[in-house]
């Protein structure tokens, strides 16, 4: 966290650009990948989505107990709290972008790209990918594909009163604890961390509470990388803005994320040519 925290009115001319074009190498049949910049880490060096540990194929049932007991919280390694988050006046994020403007600041030596999902705009890690995984309906998911692994930004909308972190992360440890999974809680920069460890990585989910918004960040790492991606991830977390928007959304939902057109154009006529 060598950045933080970020002064505002350090802007500099830089031209936000949506993702540039280069050709899309599908990693898996339901998701599509494109690099988002020139010197991009080639698919082949990056995490490809296999590799990047989920709940099922992480878990170790046969060698881990289940506890229904809490977890008990332990420090991250090399982390410090944020004691005075603000996510409108203060100079961490992630921030809330209706009444922050990403303009303000200047996130050069660590990004060159942003990424405008519409409801989220996330600084993009150098020498990183975007993954766009397909559903049935469209696009599904959008994940941020580094060297140490991926990471999954979603934003949800929350009650004025907070509290979404608290539940969701209560029904997270208990989806992990059903497929074997042993949990830990570790105290991150924006409150707990929910880490997941199995056979083949490790999952940290970062929660981080705003004004009616809820941002959560799922961070799947090959074991060996959990370290470098958590810090990675934090980094980018504290770079993200959240647009939550005046219209009326049952908490808990998330909330709307649109392709940049020239992302959703290689997406498509990947899918196509396949």
């Amino acid at each position: 966290m060598a950045f933080w925290p970020f002064g505002k009115k350090k802007k500099k001319q830089q031209e936000e650009r949506a993702v540039e074009s280069s050709p899309l190498e599908p990693q898996t049949d339901a998701t599509e990948s494109v690099a988002p910049e020139a010197d991009a880490v080639p698919a082949e060096q990056a995490a490809p989505a296999e590799q990047a540990p989920k709940a099922d194929d992480v878990a170790d049932a046969s060698n881990v107990e289940k506890r229904e007991a809490a977890p008990v919280a332990s420090a991250a390694a090399g982390v410090e709290a944020l004691t005075d988050y603000d996510p409108v006046g203060g100079s961490t994020g992630p921030f809330d972008g209706d009444n922050v403007d990403i303009e303000d600041f200047d996130f050069t030596d660590f990004s060159n790209v942003t990424l405008n999902l519409g409801s989220i705009r996330i600084p993009l890690p150098k020498e990183s990918q975007v993954q766009v995984e397909m559903g049935e309906q469209g696009p599904k998911m959008v994940h941020i594909v580094t060297r140490y692994g991926r990471i999954t930004p979603v934003a949800f909308a929350a009650p004025r009163t907070g509290g979404l972190w608290e539940e969701s992360a209560e029904e997270i440890i208990q989806g992990m604890r059903s497929e074997g999974m042993p949990v830990e809680i570790q105290q991150g920069p924006w409150g707990q961390e929910v880490v997941g460890t199995g056979t083949n990585g490790v999952i940290r989910i970062v929660g981080v509470e705003g004004p009616r918004w809820f941002y959560r960040v799922t961070l799947a790492a090959p074991t060996g990388s959990e370290d470098q991606l958590a810090e990675i991830g934090r980094e980018t977390i504290a770079r993200s803005f959240v647009y939550r928007g005046e219209d009326p959304i049952l908490a808990g939902n998330s909330l709307q994320v649109v392709l940049p057109a020239q992302l959703a154009q290689q997406v498509q006529a990947a899918a196509e040519a396949r």
